[in-house]
């Protein structure tokens, strides 16, 4: 290797060959180009992706399409519950009938009863006043049938002994056995007739006693008495029951009535009862002041340009929903308003705007 003294000249660096110069130069320009290229597109995608952020952000008139179908689970399990709602109504209508017919039937049925009772009151001082006026002449002629009992006895003790004579004759010869045997008939029918005579004073004994005292006749009348007038309470309790069992039933009927009524104001209601599609969308609460009915839907490609008519808001429910925002992906609070859509393919879209065009265009 060669000595480099300080006279010598430094050595001058080779030059490169002009061709690979030229090469070397240009794929330095397309690096340049394509690093320039990227960066100015990822500057534009953050700047879009924060353009969109901010636009929804700040946007109060987007509301996002829901799809909705009659055998989604909160479709059938609202059509579930209402159908039982309804047979509930029919069944308690039914109910309530009877308890009608029950009741018409206890009232006529205790209407009889107190028709009874005043009759029934009638007979027994009619019966009592009877029996006070006719419970003395009896006991006077008990009385009197006894003494005529002591008289007649007195008379037996002489038949007696006619009987005597008249066996002693009989056996002597004085009378036949014909005449003997008629006058002990005789003889026979007067005993005879004191026995009716005993009889007829016994009864005529029990009959003074159940004309002055209160007899089981009468108390059976009493019982009878209280009995109609237990029942005609009980049917007063039973009749107080019904009425206010069938009032109960007819504020329930009336509150599942009006629980139809708002439930007929549902988006699952109109899904459930099939028929023509329909088509909704979920409004957060910050875009309520844009969902109104009549107003204009309009579909946009990307989601906010070159903007387009689509249809109309058709009407608004007020029960409130939850949904995942289509852009931030986050949980968000809100309604939903049914749609009338002269372009169907919208109701696919991500968003739509309600009222106007986001961006004038």
């Amino acid at each position: 290797m060669p000595t480099l003294t300080a006279d010598t000249p430094p050595a001058q660096p080779k030059k490169a060959p002009p061709r690979q110069s030229f090469h070397y130069k240009v794929v330095i320009s397309l690096y340049r180009v394509f690093a320039i290229t990227v960066l100015y597109l990822v500057l534009g995608g953050i700047l879009a992706y924060a353009f969109v952020m901010g636009f929804y952000a700040v946007s109060n008139s987007w509301a996002a399409p829901l799809i909705l179908s009659a055998v989604d689970e909160k479709s059938l399990d609202f059509r579930q519950k209402l159908v039982t709602s309804q047979q509930t109504i029919e069944d308690l209508k039914v109910d309530s009938q009877k308890l009608e017919s029950g009741i018409a039937e206890m009232k006529k049925h205790r209407s009889a009863l107190l028709a009874l009772e005043p009759q029934l009151q009638v007979a027994i001082e009619r019966e009592r006043t009877h029996n006070r006026a006719i419970g003395p002449q009896l006991a006077a002629l008990d009385t009197e049938k006894q003494a005529d009992n002591v008289k007649t006895r007195a008379v037996l003790k002489q038949l007696k002994e006619i009987e005597s004579n008249i066996n002693k004759d009989l056996a002597s010869g004085l009378i036949t056995k014909g005449d003997a045997a008629t006058q002990l008939s005789a003889l026979n029918q007067a005993e005879n007739a004191y026995t009716d005579s005993k009889i007829a004073e016994v009864l005529l004994t029990d009959s003074v006693l159940q004309k002055n005292t209160t007899g089981t006749d009468s108390l059976d009348v009493l019982e009878k008495q209280a009995e109609l007038r237990s029942e005609a309470a009980q049917l007063d309790v039973a009749i107080n029951v019904a009425d206010k069992q069938l009032q109960e039933e007819s504020r329930q009927i009336d509150r599942l009535r009006d629980a139809i009524r708002t439930a007929k104001q549902s988006p699952y209601y109109l899904n459930a009862e099939g028929g023509k599609t329909l088509y909704f969308a979920f409004v957060p609460y910050d875009n309520q002041a844009s969902a109104v009915a009549g107003r204009l839907v309009y579909d946009c490609y990307l989601n906010m340009f070159a903007c387009r008519k689509v249809g109309t808001v058709n009407q608004i429910f007020a029960g409130e929903e939850t949904a995942v925002h289509p852009i931030f992906k986050t949980n968000i609070r809100g309604f939903l308003m049914q749609m009338n859509l002269d372009h169907p393919e919208s109701a696919k879209s991500k968003t739509v705007f309600l009222g106007r065009k986001p961006l004038l265009f």
